[in-house]
Parts: C-alpha cells; sequence; structure tokens
C-alpha cells in the first residue's frame, strides 16, 4: 500500500538561524515521489541532508531574517529496516535520558511491575499508562519528562511515549522514542511513539492507542524527544508560526490489537 505524507512548518527569523528540521520520512521505504523545499523572502534556501541512526534524515538550513516556510511531501511504500539490536543499543536504551528518567521511576516501576516478565510486562506498562494518563491537546511543556507526565496523570503523544520509555528502562527493557506520520490519527499532527527491545526484536508500543501502529511512517530514532524533535534551532532567534500535517494511507485502516506486538 501506498502512504502520501504532507508537512509544512512556519516561522519567522528574527536573527539569522542554523535549524536543523528531522520531518522527512526514514531512509528505508520506496520513495514514489518526494520534495522538500524550504523558501524564504520568495527564494529558496539550500539544504543540507545528514543521515542519523536508523535512517533518521536530518536537513539543515541557514536561514536569514525574515519569514520561512519549509514544505515536505512525499509518497512511498514498504518499510523502514531495522537494524537488529547491538549490545551498545541495549546498554544506551537501558540508560536515564533528559526526557525519559527512568533513574527516577524505579521504584514506581518495580512496585507497579514487578512481578511482569517479557510481553507481559512491556503490555501491562503500556495498559496501566493508558489508563492512568489523559491525552490532553496543548497541555504539556516542550522541557515535560516522563516524571513531569506520570506527576500531571496528562500530556500528549510524547508525554505517553516518554513515560512508558522510562518504565521499561526502569525495569530492565532497552527502550527509545521514535517520531512518525501516523494515518488515522486525530487531530492530525506529528506523532511520538516507544519502540521497546524483546526477544532481540524492536517492537512499537503507542500508549494513546490513537493510530494503527502498522501503517506508522517513521522519521526519527532516538533517546527521548530531544533526538526527535521535528525542528531544533542551534543558533540565532526565531518566532514559530505554525506545523500542519497530513498522513494518508492507501486502503482501509488495519484493527490494532494494543495485546499484540508489532515488530518494526
Amino acid at each position: 500500500m501506498t502512504t502520501s505524507l504532507t508537512a509544512q512548518i512556519t516561522l519567522t527569523v528574527d536573527e539569522p538561524a542554523e535549524l536543523v528540521f528531522s520531518i522527512a520520512a526514514a531512509a528505508g521505504p520506496v520513495i514514489i515521489d518526494e520534495r522538500l523545499e524550504c523558501v524564504s523572502g520568495g527564494r529558496l534556501l539550500p539544504i543540507e541532508e545528514s543521515v542519523g541512526p536508523v535512517g533518521t534524515r536530518l536537513h539543515v538550513v541557514q536561514a536569514p531574517v525574515g519569514p520561512l516556510t519549509l514544505s515536505y511531501a512525499t509518497s512511498l511504500t514498504g518499510p523502514t529496516p531495522i537494524p537488529t539490536p547491538t549490545l551498545a543499543d541495549q546498554i544506551l536504551y537501558r540508560r536515564p535520558s533528559r526526557y525519559a528518567e527512568s533513574d527516577r521511576l524505579g521504584v514506581i516501576a518495580h512496585t507497579q511491575f514487578g512481578h511482569l516478565v517479557g510481553q507481559d510486562l512491556v503490555n501491562g506498562i503500556a495498559s496501566w499508562v493508558n489508563e492512568n494518563l489523559y491525552y490532553v491537546t496543548g497541555i504539556s511543556m516542550p522541557d515535560d519528562g516522563a516524571v513531569d507526565a506520570y506527576l500531571n496523570q496528562q500530556g500528549v503523544c510524547r508525554d505517553f511515549a516518554h513515560l512508558v520509555v522510562a518504565l521499561c528502562r526502569a525495569c530492565g527493557v532497552p527502550a527509545r522514542l521514535v517520531s512518525v506520520y501516523a494515518p488515522g490519527l486525530s487531530p492530525m499532527d506529528f506523532h511520538a511513539v516507544a519502540e521497546v527491545c524483546l526477544e532481540g526484536r524492536w517492537q512499537l508500543v503507542d500508549a494513546t492507542r490513537l493510530a494503527p501502529r502498522q501503517t506508522l511512517v517513521r522519521i526519527a530514532t532516538g533517546r527521548d524527544a530531544s533526538d526527535t524533535a521535528f525542528l531544533t534551532q542551534h543558533s540565532g532567534s526565531t518566532t514559530f508560526g505554525s506545523v500542519v500535517v497530513t498522513a494518508y494511507y492507501d486502503g482501509d485502516l488495519p484493527l490494532d490489537d494494543p495485546t499484540r506486538p508489532v515488530w518494526s
């Protein structure tokens, strides 16, 4: 099946800035067509591409002062190849990170889930997060992490994913964050899910249950949102405008049973 994706980000550059965008589909699927353009003052700006972990594509723009629009559109088919977890992966993705503070949630994780192992553990964590967090659009702050989500008992997709990642790590299971396009998501936006290493494979875990995992299209992969943000500003000054995302799957959306693993 073919998936069609678009994204448009607008902002105003107040001082010349180096910007890094992470909105292109990760390398791997068969690209039918693709367009990525950055326009400032009516002219196209040069875009430099760099490839990161698991096919993450980073696009760097040297932005002059003035209004700026980044537009992306693609049609693609097929999966993103996911490398088998290495020993280094299993060490890295068990460690606490900025937004997935597994060290601060260890007692809670072991008290709540210490009796579970394997797939039962992963399912138990995902179900608990789904049942104990309220999904509230726009409620969380950019620097909120898993501990904030746990204490506030509400958040958006990245908060759900961060809490799943942190609780899995606290129970000794490697876990990381993946930003995705999500056909069927409402309201439509960039989406974030957890990816958990079990039985020597990666599987997708989405505690929001807002879109089928089978049709997710990977964008970026990393420890947490610090590695997967759709926009990073390295220098200068900007005023954010808007982001508009679409994701269409050419076919009926599959049913997603949250108790069954969806392997990456």
